[in-house]
């Protein structure tokens, strides 16, 4: 009797693990997906930097970044005037391999300085990245920045 409980509690133990496979997580899409996490730092004086954004990021098949020099995958843009930057990020999976991929990289703007003649300015950037099968990821906005003389 007592084998025949312990079978018992075994196979229901062996049930319950068997259910807990990662099919129950969720799926990480292959379209790359970020998260502003920082910026630093906030407070500048004109023509001061370098100013250093932090993003995180998830790509459901490694796709992100890119080791060719003149590809131009993550763009980061001034929101006052729009005037966008072009970076490259590096290849961040080894190539030909479709893992999934997260983490976090930075992207570092040399200075800024005032636009509208004031003697201090506030304001935002959007960044997004393109991973290479061509796929854009959703846009984030940074935290404000403030530029003084």
């Amino acid at each position: 009797m007592v084998f025949y409980r312990s079978v018992n509690y075994l196979f229901c133990a062996i049930i319950l693990l068997s259910s807990c496979t990662k099919d129950n997580e969720p799926e990480i899409s292959e379209v790359p997906h970020i998260e502003f996490v920082s910026l630093n730092p906030t407070i500048i004086s004109q023509s001061e930097g370098p100013i250093y954004f932090t993003v995180s990021y998830t790509d459901g098949d490694g796709d992100l970044g890119e080791n060719t020099p003149d590809v131009k995958n993550l763009f980061l843009k001034d929101l006052r005037n729009n005037i966008e930057y072009e970076y490259r990020l590096q290849q961040l999976a080894p190539q030909g391999s479709s893992i999934a991929i997260q983490g976090t990289f930075e992207i570092e703007l040399n200075n800024t300085s005032i636009t509208d003649g004031s003697n201090q300015q506030t304001f935002s950037y959007e960044i997004k990245v393109i991973d290479r099968a061509g796929n854009q990821s959703n846009t984030i906005t940074s935290t404000p920045l403030t530029v003084s003389n």
